[in-house]
């Protein structure tokens, strides 16, 4: 039996932090499923159960990705917090989350980013998930044109 300190066995119970992700959702299974697969696809996750959470968790961090439901019950909607990441000055990506079935989502146009999680989409979730960080990376390292 070896050493639960080895250098091996920290590095495979490390998770990878591909980027860091802000799940803001107030229903608590949604919730825990969504951090579960973010984190076990190598994603570092801090999760917010209210828009007040998220609000001060977004004040204090740096987020590639703020993933948000849509509802929490109170007038402060996931568009709200949405609006509010998108303000920020590191730009993250944003995402609107659910747990009901859509059977037709969009795949252009401002809806775009809309996804519904089912273990049957999982793979494609997480496609969604890195092409998110992707553009917001790409978005926010792209060369500034320069006026003449």
């Amino acid at each position: 039996m070896s050493d639960p300190g080895t250098t091996t066995e920290r590095a495979i119970r490390r998770p990878l932090d591909l980027a860091r992700v802000l799940l803001a959702h107030g229903e608590l299974a949604s919730r825990l499923a969504l951090q579960t697969i973010l984190v076990a696809a190598g994603y570092a996750v801090d999760v917010a159960a209210t828009p007040s959470e998220a609000f001060a968790k977004l004040d204090e961090g740096r987020y590639a990705l703020v993933l948000s439901g849509a509802a929490f019950g109170a007038s402060t909607t996931g568009r709200d917090i949405l609006a509010y990441a998108r303000v920020k000055d590191y730009r993250p990506a944003t995402a609107l989350v659910t747990a009901t079935e859509r059977l037709h989502l969009p795949r252009s146009g401002p809806d775009r980013h809309r996804f519904s999680i089912h273990t049957e989409n999982v793979p494609t979730f997480l496609g969604e998930v890195a092409e998110l960080i992707g553009l917001r990376a790409s978005r926010r390292y792209r060369v500034l044109r320069h006026a003449v």
